[in-house]
């Protein structure tokens, strides 16, 4: 008889290993490790068991193997600590679209055809200026709704009025989901949307693992003081740490703690080809 788990949005559904070695390995865990530790969780599986408590056991015997692994299989809950404001996962995402080649500036007033609007993060390539909504949730059960896609396409639709001449794109983001029927809306009106696994391919999470933009949130050897310092000096890169140790200094980090640290950022961060 198979094990239903609880999921974040409160549907259940039965237990299923591959999903949990296969997310194993994309952290970075071999076939042995993912089997093994995969093998660990099945034992300790009872009916009704959460997701994020299966989560949080796989990340506890991940992390005694290989802190990096660990760091990404919690790239979800690292965004999710950024906290209750979104102005770290607002900065993130200007710092995730620089790696493609966008210019992004944090926090813009801009004019539209009837009144001002502060859009959370103006990006622009060539002759092509997309204003971007970012719907931050600490909470993983929680979806981005209709509302708030009627509200960023007529925000958009403003905005364009203001500046006919230029081309103007919107873009709503989130770290969580959205629900069926702000997707069918966004669709039918031509909104894009980036989500945690929206797009099929090519989702936030994809665009995050591409280019190992992972935030200082993701760092198993930090604690959540040290953490919550760093994001309200605006730092949220884990790369920043490589190029700026002193930081660690600064919040009291020394000796071989300082090693321990750098060596998870230079793991995790470095692309994946000299890892």
């Amino acid at each position: 008889m198979s094990i239903l788990v609880a999921k974040a949005d409160g549907t259940t559904e039965p237990f299923d290993p591959s999903k949990l070695r296969t997310s194993l390995r994309r952290s970075g865990a071999d076939e042995d490790v993912a089997e093994e530790i995969s093998q660990e969780i099945e034992k300790e599986l009872y009916s009704g068991i959460t997701t994020s408590e299966i989560y949080r056991r796989a990340f506890l015997h991940l992390r005694e193997h290989r802190h990096s692994a660990a760091a990404r299989y919690s790239l979800k809950r690292a965004i999710l600590d950024f906290g209750p404001s979104g102005f770290p996962f607002e900065t993130y995402l200007a710092e995730l679209f620089r790696t493609q080649g966008y210019t992004a500036s944090i926090d813009q007033i801009i004019q539209g055809g009837c009144v001002e609007h502060e859009v959370d993060v103006v990006l622009r390539k060539g002759n092509e200026t997309t204003y971007l909504e970012a719907k931050f949730h600490n909470t993983a059960g929680f979806k981005t709704d209709l509302k708030t896609t009627l509200y960023v396409k007529a925000r958009i639709d403003d905005i364009r009025a203001a500046h006919p001449d230029k081309n103007v794109k919107g873009l709503l983001v989130t770290n969580t989901k959205f629900t069926s029927v702000a997707e069918q809306y966004a669709v039918c009106e031509g909104l894009p949307l980036l989500g945690w696994e929206h797009p099929r391919e090519h989702n936030l999470h994809d665009q995050i693992e591409t280019v190992n933009l992972y935030p200082v949130t993701a760092l198993t050897t930090l604690s959540k003081r040290e953490k919550i310092a760093l994001l309200s000096e605006k730092k949220v890169l884990c790369a920043t740490l490589l190029h700026d140790s002193e930081l660690l200094l600064h919040l009291g980090i020394r000796g071989k703690r300082v090693d321990a640290v750098l060596a998870e950022v230079g793991a995790l961060c470095l692309p994946k080809k000299a890892l």
